[in-house]
């Protein structure tokens, strides 16, 4: 029986595929969204330095007392008991913040119109509650006192000025001296206005010691999969102009990048940013996975901290901030011109330009009449049918290839002891044919970016979360259709029903085109067998979407399957209705009797193989 090989063209496509997937793989690995985080655990890290203040809890005039001898002229105007609310509220169709006069800082930011996953359906969206965050400014004084303005005690004064909340909070240091924090809340906006300015100063904070920002920040889990919501939960910062990056997954990360413009500590699908108008000379970024174990349950999965020294312009403070307490929506952060949109990981070069350019807008467009599921499913269509061009080139390709097969055979055998001779007699073979071995490489390269794209997309569509189709409760999250009472190392704990659909399609894909392939392949002496590699990835592809789609977004899972049965249908259409072998026989013999211009490729490649053939010609002499 004659042994099944596979010609040069092939292996050389099969293998810049593979480098080409395993390189954004890698460049995925090394991105936030595609980073295997651990599974969280209820442990707690080590508590901020300085908690901020219970809103709920009064201070009692003994404990006054002794807070104003630390505080030094910070002390000034400071009531000798407090008593009714501690903190301000500001809210809009948004957002609600609660404001601490101790601090000055916000200990509490609900969203409103998110809910918590399943479990704890009904529970309300919080970025800060219950001191998992903290923001404060570090200084010495003239006295050599080191404070920090969470110890600090403000003066607020709420006031509307047209239709914003304006609550300015001022720690005094004499009549006319101190520190204010000045918030600004917008109608329907989660951007908050927050300016830092300080008057006569001068004599009280020391201008040769530092002075420095701290934020520091424990993230809330808010969705069902902890690994899924860690993988993409990540600090994420621009500096030098513009220019973006993050903070890497993993246990006690760290970055010290210059003149800082923004700082995001990000969740899955929400985000705490804090923003300047005047660059962070150099910002300190820490982060630390709190998922220790997969098996456990948590509350918080990332512990991030930032710190940045803060310039004094003639010993007074005055920086322009803003804060952003919301979702992590593509078109919302980019609606803000502050270059935001570069938290949502949407890949690297034409990647990232699909999904800006092409998906989101495709896919917005679709979701403003259809359910989500539906959305999901037509996309696919959409693009597979814009695809499929570069779908019949390749199919026509291995027709052509499939043709050519016996004459590729024959070469082999008359030519099996001069390799050299023989693929000089094939590549003039295809020459004379008007045939590309190349040709059914470069369509499939051509989709790749495409497939590529929508791994970035769905998990990055905040419009997914928490919408349901068929079976699926949350097109963000796996569908669960078993819970398993045991765990499975890298599957989970748990039967998700579209990655098994996915795997079922790739395995019918893989077995028409793998065996389309190995017809069409031409055999080489010398080569290895490949056939037995095709036929055991038609196997190993669907179990790899089997073990790592399973905690994957179930509408990630619903596109690859659509996506393969669309191929499956197109590629059906074709072979009945557009590939006839007598015709590209016949078409094949014709071009051989047609005079050919070579191209540049093809008289560079002819050359080297004559030079080649001369020098092995003297060597042999």
């Amino acid at each position: 029986m004659e042994e099944k090989k596979i010609d040069y063209n092939s292996i050389i496509g099969f293998v810049l595929i593979f480098i080409i997937f395993a390189y954004m793989m890698y460049r995925s690995e090394s991105n936030p969204s595609k980073k295997t985080a651990e599974k969280a655990t209820t442990e707690q890290t080590v508590a901020p330095k300085a908690a901020p203040i219970n809103a709920e809890t009064p201070k009692d005039s003994a404990t006054l007392a002794k807070q104003k001898t630390t505080l030094g002229a910070f002390a000034f105007g400071m009531p000798a008991q407090v008593s009714g609310p501690t903190y301000t509220v500001l809210e809009n169709d948004k957002v609600i913040l609660k404001i601490a006069n101790q601090g000055g800082q916000v200990i509490e930011a609900q969203l409103k119109g998110f809910e918590k996953f399943k479990k704890n359906s009904g529970k309300p969206v919080y970025l800060v509650k219950d001191q998992n965050a903290d923001f404060g400014i570090q200084f010495t004084t003239t006295d050599n006192r080191t404070l920090n303005t969470r110890e600090l005690y403000f003066q607020p004064s709420l006031q509307k000025s047209g239709n914003n909340q304006v609550l300015s909070l001022r720690a005094a240091t004499g009549p006319n001296q101190g520190l204010t924090f000045e918030y600004t809340l917008k109608p329907n906006d989660y951007m908050l206005d927050f300016d830092v300015s300080s008057t006569g100063l001068k004599s009280v904070i020391a201008d040769k010691k530092p002075v420095e920002l701290q934020w520091n920040m424990k993230t809330y889990r808010n969705e069902i999969s902890i690994p899924y919501e860690n993988r993409y939960a990540e600090i994420v910062y621009e500096y030098e102009e513009g220019k973006d990056n993050y903070v890497g997954q993993g246990s006690d990360k760290e970055e010290t990048p210059d003149q800082v413009t923004y700082v995001a500590f990000k969740q899955h699908f929400f985000t705490s940013i804090l923003l300047t108008r005047t660059p962070f000379d150099k910002a300190v970024l820490h982060s630390d996975d709190l998922v220790k174990d997969e098996k456990k349950d948590t509350l918080f999965t990332k512990q991030f901290r930032a710190t940045a020294p803060l310039a004094l312009h003639n010993g007074e403070l005055d920086y322009k901030l803003n804060w952003y307490f919301g979702p992590s929506d593509y078109n919302l952060l980019s609606s803000y011109d502050r270059n935001l949109d570069e938290i949502i990981p949407l890949g690297w070069g034409i990647f990232g330009w699909i999904n800006k350019y092409i998906f989101f807008n495709l896919f917005g467009i679709l979701g403003m009449f259809l359910s989500y599921g539906i959305a999901i499913i037509l996309f696919t269509f959409i693009i597979k049918l814009a695809m499929s061009p570069f779908t019949f080139k390749s199919f026509m390709s291995q027709a052509k290839m499939k043709v050519l097969r016996p004459e590729i055979n024959a070469l082999n055998e008359k030519f099996s002891k001069d390799p050299m001779k023989r693929q000089q007699e094939t590549m003039k073979l295809y020459s004379q044919a008007g045939v590309n071995p190349m040709a059914g490489c470069v369509p499939a390269l051509i989709q790749l970016p495409f497939v590529y794209a929508s791994f970035q997309f769905f998990p990055s569509a905040i419009e997914l979360r928490q919408k349901g189709f068929l079976w699926a409760d949350d097109l963000s999250s796996f569908d669960e259709v078993v819970h398993l009472p045991f765990h499975i190392p890298v599957y989970g704990d748990h039967i998700s029903l579209f990655p098994i659909l996915a795997a079922i399609a790739i395995f019918f894909y893989m077995k028409m085109t793998s065996g389309d392939q190995a017809m069409a392949a031409p055999q080489q002496e010398g080569m290895p067998d490949m056939t037995k590699m095709m036929k055991a990835m038609i196997y190993i592809s669907p179990v790899m979407m089997l073990l790592f789609f399973n905690n994957y977004g179930s509408g990630l899972s619903l596109y690859n399957f659509m996506s393969n049965l669309i191929t499956i249908g197109i590629m059906l259409v074709i072979k009945k209705y557009f590939i006839d072998s007598d015709k590209i026989h016949a078409k094949i013999q014709d071009n051989k009797t047609k005079p050919k211009s070579e191209s540049k490729f093809q008289r560079r490649m002819r050359e080297m193989m004559e030079q080649a053939e001369n020098q092995k010609n003297k060597n042999k002499k």
